[in-house]
């Protein structure tokens, strides 16, 4: 790492202590301010060292502090390698040993002098994970709380089997921890940062489903945040496999083969706390092992917490006598509601339980906003109803003319060949096995999420960036970040910001699109027509084309809020917790 460290405009306005408009008007005042080196046209790169000699030159005031120093010559090797040289920091602070090069070793050295080893480290993480907060998927620091809080009772060893950067571990008092994840760079720092708290660790890299790195071992407790919908688990090699106790998952319920690994690697009468997907507490397929669960005394809580569901597992005793009830919670309004009302469980004096005879004689349905007691379904009625009022957006103020302006037109087509646009197109196929890139879906495109899908390293991939436009065959997105690959279905239009304006593109992307009918032949977007105006008359529509699709996100949100507040009404209204304010009825 030869080259001079680099920073974003974001970068610049901390050191300086200016806002990113300072940083703008800068750039648009000042000639001699440095030109980037880097990076894109929406998101460029400076030397920092031309940076730091402008502001000295202008009298402008600015800190540069150690750590920050460092951060940008690890950044300087590129967001593909910035993991690894995290993981490698780690390495040096813990062992001594010094896989980074002399000059980026010597100035990490000298932060940990300054502030200790553990603070420096932290440091160093808590800035990869913003940087890359897309990609990887950590744990709510409440939440991971929480989990260790419900299930560890000071035993002497409790095990992640999905750890990532050890969120999970780094909470729990226990003597020895245990952890694994399928990405080495991951694995790396979870070990670094738990043996940096003088933590007896062991973390190991590698697919827990197919290369279970602790088989045979037992924890006194087993904290586990596995990823969501990952199909590529492993179910055609592991189907004889003995950790499914409790039934085969199906292939669209990998979820259920890490509650059972968990479960597996738990001693008798041991706690386990897993995150899942709300879905989990439903699903058809999963039914038959949602019911063994229960009928065995394995399953004993699901909560709702925002975004995920919590499942509460106990790793049934020999000849214990299972419980005739379970804990049903909906928590995403107040986390603080969990901790006790799991003790009142525990305790057998809980009032928000569910008969497990009568969930077995249904659908074994224990989502929890099906299963709300006493005052909580008015709660959440209430509480619905309140998001459902406060979700609405604003249209644009757009004016009425008489006469449409005869504007001169180009094409997407003409505007590729002049070089303003560039047009990428995913592979069709990617490989997903053990894959570490995340990948932008079309659903994630449809839906405004961050990226799902997974991919191994190969050749054809396309890179997003921040301001690329990305369309399916019926959504348009203009991207705010970037650090992801393009999926199949998608094509990337990328464009010269300092002649088009993304969002213009995407809004006349979006409505040559929705003028497509189901009968006509394919959609040529070449061939998508647009006024021909200059960059300042461009940003008014694409402004105008943002506001449309907020709203359009809006009411998505609105519609999705509105079923949940016409399920709560109709289960409140038909069991009397809600009623109709007429003839004078009174709560």
């Amino acid at each position: 790492m030869s080259h001079d460290p680099t920073v974003n405009a974001g970068d610049i306005a901390r050191l300086a202590g200016v806002g990113r408009a300072a940083v703008s008007n800068w750039r648009r005042r000042h000639d001699d301010f440095p030109q980037p080196t880097g990076g894109t046209a929406n998101q460029p790169l400076f030397s920092l060292r031309q940076v730091e000699a402008w502001l000295r030159r202008y009298g402008k005031s600015y800190q540069v502090s150690l750590g920050d120093r460092v951060w940008q010559r690890l950044k300087a090797a590129g967001d593909l390698r910035l993991g690894e040289l995290v993981a490698q920091a780690g390495t040096l602070l813990t062992t001594g040993e010094s896989p980074l090069e002399p000059e980026l070793a010597a100035l990490v050295s000298e932060l940990a002098a300054q502030h200790g080893a553990l603070t420096a480290y932290e440091f160093l993480v808590e800035r990869y994970l913003e940087a890359h907060s897309r990609q990887l998927s950590v744990t709510r620091d409440d939440v991971a709380e929480l989990m260790v809080r419900l299930v560890d009772a000071g035993g002497t060893t409790i095990l992640d089997p999905a750890c990532g950067v050890g969120t999970l571990l780094l909470a729990p008092k226990a003597a020895r921890v245990l952890g694994q994840d399928l990405s080495e760079t991951s694995a790396s720092i979870a070990a670094a940062r738990l043996r940096l708290r003088g933590a007896e660790a062991s973390v190991v890299a590698g697919d827990s489903m197919r290369h279970d790195g602790f088989a045979g071992d037992k924890a006194d407790a087993v904290v586990c945040d596995p990823p969501f919908n990952e199909r590529a688990w492993g179910y055609e090699e592991l189907t004889g496999d003995p950790r499914w106790e409790y039934g085969l998952p199906p292939r669209g319920e990998p979820e259920l083969a890490w509650v059972q690994h968990c479960l597996t690697h738990v001693r008798p009468g041991g706690l386990v706390a897993v995150l899942m997907p709300p879905a989990a507490a439903s699903r058809r397929a999963g039914r038959r092992i949602r019911a063994n669960l229960l009928r065995a005394g394995a399953l004993r809580a699901v909560v709702a917490l925002p975004g995920s569901d919590l499942w509460l597992l106990r790793r049934p005793s020999a000849g214990e006598r299972p419980p005739s009830e379970v804990l049903i919670l909906d928590a995403t309004a107040d986390l603080s509601a969990v901790e006790p009302a799991w003790r009142a469980y525990l305790d057998d004096r809980s009032d928000q339980t569910v008969r497990i005879i009568d969930l077995l004689a249904d659908e074994v349905d224990m989502t929890p906003a099906r299963h709300q007691r006493r005052g909580d379904l008015g709660r959440a009625f209430t509480e619905a109803r309140d998001r459902f009022l406060a979700a609405g957006a604003t249209p644009p103020d757009l004016r009425v003319l008489d006469e449409p302006l005869d504007q001169p037109v180009t094409t997407v087509g003409d505007l590729i060949k002049e070089g303003l646009i560039i047009a990428l197109q995913a592979p069709a196929k990617m490989a997903a096995h053990g894959g570490e890139l995340p990948v932008l879906t079309a659903d994630d495109v449809a839906h405004g999420t961050p990226p799902s899908g997974r991919a191994t390293a190969q050749q054809g991939l396309v890179h997003v960036q921040p301001g690329d436009v990305v369309a399916s065959y019926s959504s348009v997105r203009v991207l705010a970040d970037g650090g992801c690959v393009l999926g199949p279905h998608l094509t990337l239009y990328r464009v010269d910001a300092r002649r088009l304006d993304p969002d213009f593109l995407a809004g006349f992307l979006r409505a040559a699109g929705s003028r497509v009918t189901t009968g006509s032949s394919r959609f040529d977007v070449r061939r998508t027509r647009l006024p021909r105006l200059s960059l300042k008359e461009q940003e008014p529509y694409g402004a105008a084309f943002r506001q449309l699709a907020v709203l359009e996100d809006a009411l998505r949100e609105i519609s999705t809020l509105g079923q949940t507040l016409i399920r709560l009404g109709l289960d409140g209204l038909t069991d009397g917790h809600l009623h109709p304010p007429a003839h004078g009825l009174t709560p």
